[in-house]
């Protein structure tokens, strides 16, 4: 079978597939002639052994299955529930790898994340690095359970030959993203928090010192990404999934102020945290192993992604 019709008729489930990136995900997948299902967790509840049955139960054979669903958020969120979203993590993830081995998931896709990465490392991170320190403090719980997701992968294939991979995508952003300040992540909150300081005439206060960096990763690039490492990677080891393009929160800033037209104040409130000094992907495993590598440049993406916001507020 060659690529082009790699997805035709493939049975295909995605867990967390009505969310930000699961979405995308979706929308490539159909456009492929996959045929998916979404279990939704009103129906379904992957954090207990009776829902995770069920749904495995209703899906039957099973082709590829992403593991996109997760208990989310920004610094704030993860500063406020640790417990939770360690527990609420580890759990769903050890239950669905568990009942995809049982029920003979032909493959599986886990999607990690940057936070599991130590704090201290030199960037960009290197796969190698991922067990090397202790994660950020302000999401270390969520990174924990990431990296057991990880460990459970690599265990399942030693023992069963459960053919399991996992990619590690840096932050993502664009159209669809979770813009609630209560849980969103940094550049969902810039954007509604500059175009309602323009609205306002009031000064832009943003959480740090402004020198931490991130790597940001367009949600379709990182879909993409998915869809080839589900056709051509079968390794036992992670794979980082990044831009290669590394920016400070100041910079971001100043890059998102220029694209919405804001020249207001920017008040840096040095009482919240910055989170992770730097963090940025070595994405050369992704490309030596599938030929994957982010085409979106930042600009580009994020006015994409204001486009999309302005264009849900005129409409609400």
């Amino acid at each position: 079978m060659t690529e082009s019709n790699y997805w035709t008729d493939k049975r295909i489930v995605v867990t967390g597939g009505a969310g930000f990136l699961g979405s995308h995900l979706v929308e490539k997948l159909y456009e492929a002639g996959a045929g998916i299902f979404i279990p939704r967790s009103a129906q379904y509840d992957l954090q207990t052994e009776l829902g995770t049955r069920a749904m495995f139960e209703r899906a039957g054979h099973i082709d590829v299955l992403f593991h996109l669903a997760a208990t989310v958020g920004g610094i704030g969120a993860n500063m406020r529930y640790p417990a939770d979203f360690l527990y609420q993590n580890t759990i769903m993830n050890s239950l669905v790898v568990e009942y995809a081995r049982r029920f003979e998931v032909a493959k599986f896709v886990g999607v990690g994340s940057v936070c599991a990465y130590p704090k201290w490392v030199p960037t960009p991170f290197v796969e190698e690095n991922l067990f090397e320190g202790y994660p950020e403090e302000t999401n270390a719980p969520y990174g924990i359970s990431k990296r057991v997701l990880l460990v459970h992968l690599q265990a399942a294939r030693r023992q069963y030959g459960f053919q399991g991979i996992y990619l590690i995508p840096t932050n993502l952003y664009g159209p669809r993203d979770q813009f609630d300040l209560e849980t969103s992540h940094v550049i969902p909150a810039l954007i509604r928090k500059i175009s309602e300081a323009k609205k306002a005439g009031q000064p832009l206060t943003v959480w740090g010192t402004g020198n931490a960096s991130r790597d940001f990763l367009y949600v379709e690039d990182a879909a993409d990404a998915l869809m080839l490492a589900a056709q051509r990677y079968n390794g036992i080891e992670p794979v980082n999934l990044g831009s290669g393009e590394e920016v400070t929160i100041l910079g971001l800033v100043n890059m998102l102020a220029d694209i919405m037209e804001f020249d207001g104040e920017v008040v840096w409130d040095g009482s919240k945290p910055d989170g992770q000094p730097r963090r940025a992907l070595n994405s050369g495993r992704a490309y030596r192993e599938f030929n994957w590598a982010a085409t979106t440049r930042l600009r580009e993406g994020l006015k994409r992604t204001v486009e999309w916001w302005e264009g849900q507020c005129n409409s609400a």
